[in-house]
């Protein structure tokens, strides 16, 4: 698929991205390329490979789930506006 300068531009109004004119030729080039390369990776045969959630076969180090702060609602609750059985009353914004 060819990008084109008319390309370009639509994307940028689309993303209310302001964009000059000479960067938005810089960005055909950088886009053309980025479309070659998609295109040589869905040449590639992967039938067959399962999926990786990570290239590395690593497990992430957990902390402990454990309360580490005391509770200090009644604090922060006493300068709202209004709240009601521990918790923060708002006015209704969707009917």
């Amino acid at each position: 698929m060819a990008i084109e300068h008319a390309d370009v531009l639509r994307a940028a109004h689309l993303a209310r991205v302001g964009l000059s004119e000479d960067e938005a030729t810089g960005y055909v080039d950088d886009l053309s390329r980025i479309l070659e390369m998609v295109d040589q990776l869905q040449a590639v045969d992967t039938q067959g490979i399962t999926p990786l959630a990570h290239p590395l076969d690593a497990t992430q180090r957990l902390r402990p789930d454990e309360v580490t702060e005391r509770s200090q609602r009644d604090r922060f609750q006493a300068c709202a506006p209004a709240t009601e059985d521990g918790l923060y009353l708002v006015p209704r914004v969707v009917e």
